[in-house]
């Protein structure tokens, strides 16, 4: 097994982009993590109201609100 010593690690090159461009593309991955966070709090709302409508009929179901006879067959 090989082994890195500190002073290998000293010489190792790291390519960087700009700091213009490092800011370029932080602002884009700001922007588009936002997107995702926003789409992300558009379906956790859709999946609680989906989840309350199942609720309500299932209610309505047993409280005899709706028939659901004709469904089953």
């Amino acid at each position: 097994m090989k082994n890195l010593s500190q002073d290998a690690f000293l010489n190792i090159v790291v390519a960087l982009p700009a700091e213009v461009e490092q800011t370029v593309i932080a602002t884009y991955l700001d922007r588009e993590t936002a997107k995702l966070d926003r789409l992300t709090e558009k379906v956790k709302t859709a999946i609680t109201r989906l989840q309350e409508y199942r609720t309500a009929l299932i209610t309505a179901a047993v409280t005899g609100k709706i028939d659901v006879r004709e469904q089953a067959a």
